[in-house]
This record gives structure tokens, sequence and C-alpha cells, in this order.
């Protein structure tokens, strides 16, 4: 075997391959673009060469200075993950013309399955299924919308080129045809530089279910089945196996489907072949279909490892160097149910856009496994996917392991960046989920539900006040109240649009309340750390006068400051205001005395720091309401400016 593999690729799936890698006793040797000078997976390799700049175009798809930088450092093969290079026949073949290893298919199988009408064509004299519909090369509209009348509407018009929903519309009537392949063409042609399409019957109620196979590049065998019907505008989201509600009989019939359409194009390493299953009368071994396969590793293959107990990626190297499959299908055998959900930076109520930012704080439950390519302190950068990670559970029931994946979703700890952890979760506990009532647009037909904003509990809110009052760490639940006043401080919150005032006061020694409105949560500071209510307060991380609460899927705070505020906006009116409980240190202005904006007037100390007090706009002191030395609380009036005229001219 090789001992050195080149990764041509980033993120989670370039540290998932070296994990492997290094666990066989191999060298890595890692690429990056200028943007991933700093990343997770430079770091763990042996070696890494940069390839470019931060665009894909300029560095991870330029295969020529991959294959350089394989050569310059003694690498025997190269590994492409999955994305950027890794379906490119032509790549293949210039890795091979270098003399390295592709580990992967080869060109000759990628280019068979390149196009979803040439791949169906070949699959459906290899025996396997193909849905209803016209897959030729005649493109002329007339011709297309007479193929969908004989197909019998609902129809899906679907690019021959590319994937991710791009390309593809659905058509329920005839009258709507002509339009929807206009557009589905334009999509495609921009999207893949090839605009023909394919028409197809649409399945009323479709799942989605894929076959993980791997071959030798003459026999092959099949590693069980994924159901990854949760979906959202075509892009998975949460991925399961074994596909809840699978026959023995239909197992046996997609698991002979998906072998013979590998063995048909002589496919060596790990593939999928992907069905889409019709699941209005049940699971039936005559409900199912083939849609594509994809010539590589998948995102969701970890939930096949789990259940096999097979490392899919030891499994590719071992092949790509020669030796045969490490077992029979015979010796292949499910355990328990696995679960993986894709953990992105997205604004959610924002309609899912890709989010960006430093990742100020992250960690993961110790007993879920995480595949991430970032740490905390860690940029989501513009310029690729925003994956920070993928959550993979195991149970020895499927029950059991979507309650373990609700709870490590709960127990997520991700700081500095929105993300879709509260959706995921949403989905985990969905009640018809859970009954394994999964199919393509179950997430399309709740997602007002799922994305709802839920109740802000008052306990997370209580913590966000303590951790800003600085009581949380075990310096003293006392610090910051005063022997001369009230037992009491007030500190307020922004989160989101709202504005929050906590009032904290002692209630007896370890104990504050912490009054929200109407209502009071209980703080209690004992051995184990600060209860809430009774119950035990959750993590939180906390940065640069922000602070998120690990719960609720995740709830940020922004501490304000009102004194700052004070000085910047507070004399909008004619009053200047305390804008908390504090000591007058000195009074700087005078009756009568023109201030202009900026001006010193009181300094106030509070919370054992003194404020400075200052004029928001020009103007004349009409009068000074308190002395040096008192003591005021929050909102007490301590300078009044004159009334502005209409031209913003003191009246007189």
């Amino acid at each position: 075997m090789f001992d050195t593999v080149l990764i041509a690729n980033r993120g989670e799936i370039a540290c998932r391959v070296m994990e492997t890698a290094r666990a066989m006793g191999l060298r890595c040797v890692a690429v990056y673009s200028e943007a991933d000078a700093g990343a997770k997976h430079v770091a763990m390799a042996d070696e890494a060469v940069c390839i470019g700049g931060a665009a894909p175009a300029e560095s991870y798809l330029r295969g020529e200075r991959i294959i350089e930088a394989a050569r310059a450092t003694g690498a025997g093969a190269i590994h492409p993950g999955y994305g950027f290079l890794s379906e490119n026949p032509d790549f293949v073949d210039a890795v091979e013309a270098a003399g390295l290893i592709f580990v992967g298919p080869g060109a000759k199988a990628i280019r068979a399955m390149g196009l979803k009408d040439a791949a169906k064509r070949l699959m459906h004299e290899a025996g396997v299924p193909v849905v209803p519909g016209y897959h030729g090369e005649e493109q002329d509209a007339r011709f297309l919308a007479g193929e969908a009348e004989a197909i019998g509407y609902p129809v899906l018009i679907k690019a021959v080129a590319g994937g991710g929903g791009k390309g593809m519309r659905l058509v329920e009537r005839p009258g709507e045809f002509a339009d929807a392949l206009k557009s589905a063409q334009a999509e495609a042609r921009g999207a893949f530089g090839n605009e023909a399409v394919l028409i197809e019957k649409f399945v009323s109620k479709p799942r989605h279910i894929e076959v993980q196979v791997f071959g030798d590049g003459t026999n092959a065998v099949h590693l069980f089945e994924r159901d990854c019907s949760l979906q959202r505008r075509h892009q998975k989201v949460i991925e399961e196996a074994p596909a809840p509600g699978m026959t023995a009989e239909m197992r046996q019939a997609m698991g002979a489907a998906a072998v013979r359409a590998a063995e048909a194009i002589g496919y060596k390493g790990a593939g999928t072949i992907e069905f889409i299953v019709d699941g209005s009368r049940g699971l039936r071994a005559d409900g199912f279909w083939f849609m594509e396969m994809n010539t590589r590793l998948q995102v969701e293959h970890p939930v096949t490892e789990l259940v096999t107990g097979v490392d899919l990626v030891e499994w590719q190297l071992r092949v790509a160097a020669g030796e045969p499959l490490p077992k029979t299908q015979g010796e292949l055998g499910l355990n328990g149910h696995a679960f993986e959900a894709r953990l992105y930076a997205e604004d959610v109520p924002a309609g899912f856009l890709p989010a960006t930012g430093r990742l100020a704080h992250l960690a993961f439950p110790e007993d879920v496994r995480s595949d991430s390519g970032v740490r905390s302190g860690d940029v989501i950068s513009p310029h690729y996917d925003p994956m920070i990670a993928k959550l993979i559970v195991h149970g020895a029931t499927r029950e059991i392991a979507l309650r373990k994946l609700a709870r490590g979703l709960a127990e997520t700890q991700v700081a500095g960046t929105v993300t879709n952890l509260a959706f995921l979760g949403a989905l985990a506990r969905h009640a018809g989920f859970a009954a394994g009532e999964v199919d393509t647009g179950l997430i399309g037909r709740d997602l007002e539900a799922l994305v709802a904003v839920p109740e802000l509990p008052l306990p997370v809110v209580a913590q966000a006040a303590l951790v800003a009052a600085g009581l949380w760490e075990d310096a003293g639940w006392q610090g910051g109240f005063t022997l001369w006043g009230p037992l009491s401080r007030t500190v307020l919150l922004q989160h989101g649009d709202d504005e929050i005032t906590a009032v904290l006061r002692v209630a007896g020694p370890g104990r504050v309340e912490v009054g929200l409105g109407e209502s009071v949560v209980l703080a209690e500071r004992g051995d184990g750390g600060w209860r809430l209510d009774g119950r035990p307060a959750a993590a939180h991380f906390a940065a640069s006068g922000e602070i998120t609460v690990f719960a609720a899927g995740g709830q940020v705070f922004h501490v304000v400051d009102p004194l700052a505020r004070a000085a910047g906006a507070g004399a909008a009116g004619n009053l200047i205001e305390a804008p908390m409980p504090g000591r007058v240190v000195s009074v700087l202005a005078v009756a009568g005395q023109e201030v202009q904006a900026g001006d010193r007037l009181a300094v106030l100390e509070a919370m054992k720091m003194e404020h400075t007090l200052t004029a928001a706009r020009d103007g004349v002191v009409a009068e000074v309401l308190v002395s040096e030395g008192a003591q005021v609380e929050a909102g007490a009036a301590l300078i009044r400016l004159e009334d502005e005229d209409s031209d913003g001219e003191a009246a007189t």
C-alpha cells in the first residue's frame, strides 16, 4: 500500500479522511486555499500545501495544482472526499496519467453515471427499476409536452446534469408545462452549462432511500440502506439507517438492484445508488425506482458506518491499494439504528440564509459522534459551504437513537454565529417523524411550526442576567451590591429586538431573586453551581458583552451598558437621568451653563466603577437636580437642559 495520501478537499471530510488514514499508519498531506491557511484540516495534516486563492475555482478546483502538490510531497494516492473534483472524470484521468492512485471509481464509471438520462438507460438495460418517463435526447418543447401527456400528470422536469434541485420543476397540469420547461432549462443552462432535461412521473408521497454499495472493479456488495427523506428544497437535513418501515423483502430487492447497478459499470470504491420510493402504500418490493448514482463517498456515510461497524474510508484506501473487498455480502449485517443531523451556520428565520461569523465557542456532547472541520475560534467563511458539523448518534432501536439525537442537539454548544440548531431540535422532536412517517414533503408541510420561535424560558433570561451582573463565577454571589442602599441591582439585556430589564435582589446567603416584569426567578448557589427555580442551570458562554445560554436551541443576549447609552443618547430629551443605582461622585455643571454635545456633566459610581454622563446635544443647563455624594436610583433625574425651539436653539 502507498504510505502517503493527499486529501484533495477541505473541512469536515478532509478531517474525516485523515482520522482513518492516520489510524492506518499513513502519512497525510492537506491542500488549502489562502482563506484556509489556519483551518483544522491543515493543522491535522503531516504536511500542507497552499494551492491558490479563496475561491474554489482558484484552489480546490485546480486539479493540476493538486497533482503538483501530491508529486512534491511524495503522495502515492489522492483521496477526493466529496464535492469539488470527486466526480470529475477528467481529474481522475489526470491523476492516473501522473502515476498516482485515485481513491475512488475509474473515469469510465463516473462518466457512465454523470448524466441522469444516460444513467437511467444504462440501469434499465441492467434490470434496475427506473421511474416511468422520457430519458431520450429529443428536446423539442412540443415533443416533450407530448411525452408528459403520455406519462400522465403530475410530472417532474429534471435537468440531466447536476443536482441539488437545480433545473427541476413540478408540473401538475398540462397548461403549466411550457412555462415550467423554459424555467427549468434556463436554470440548468446557468448552473451546468447544459439545458437538456428529462421528464419523469411524479411520485405523490415520495421517500428518498439510498443504498450504500462498494465494489472492487468486478464484484460489489451493498451495506444496506439509508433514508434521506427529511429534506428542505431537495437538500438533505437529517438522514438515518436503516430506513423506517423497511421489510426484509424490499431490502433484499433494493440491495440486489443496487449491486447490479454497481457491477454493470465495473464500479470500484464507495458509491451510492439513490432510489425514489412510493410511500403512499407502505414499502413494497415493486415500489422503488432508480434515481441516480453518486460515484463517491456520501456526506451521510457515517450512519452506515455505525449500523454496520464498517469504516468506509478504510475500505476505500484498502481497495484503492489493490486489496479485495474486505467482507462478502454474507458477512455484512445491521446493528441498531443511527441518525445524522447537519448543523449549519444559517439564519433560519430569514429563510435559511447561509451565515458567516467567528465561532467564539464550539463544543459537542461526549456521547455524540461529531464530524467537523472547524473549532472554537475558527471563521465560517463566505467562500465555502457553511456546515459546522455533522452530529451522528447510534442506538439499539430507532426510538432510542432518536432520543439520543434530540438530547445531543440540545447539549451542543455554538456561540458566535446563528445556526439551524433549534430547527434540527424541532425536527428530532417532531411527532410524525418519531412515528416513522417520513417523506420528502414533511418539512414543507410543517415548516411554520418547525421554525416557530418558542417562548423564551424565564430561567434562561435570569441566567443571562446573573452572568451579565458578574455573579455567576465562584468569586461571590454578593458582588456588586452596596451596603448603603437596597440590596438590588438592575441589568439591561437585549434579546433580538426586545430589551429586557432584570432586577436582582438578595434574598439571603447564596440566594438571588431575579425580577422579570411581574415574574420572579429564584437563583440559588450551592456546591453544584446555580439552580434556577430548583433546576440546574444550562451551560453558557460569555464574551465581549454577548451571552449565549445553551438552552432552547441557544439563546443570545447582548448586555446593554445603560451608561454608555445615556452618554450617547440619554439627553435626546431634556433630562439626564441615572441609568442605574449609584452614588453621585461629582457634579460638573451649573445652572445657566452652555454645554456642547459630549461635555461631561456628572460622574456616577456604580458597580464599583465610575461612569461619566455627558451631554448628547448642545444646550443650556436649566437646573441641577442632584448634589455630590447623593445616592440615587435608576431613572433619577440628575440634570435638566432648557427646552429647544423648533430650530434646535435653546428657548429663552
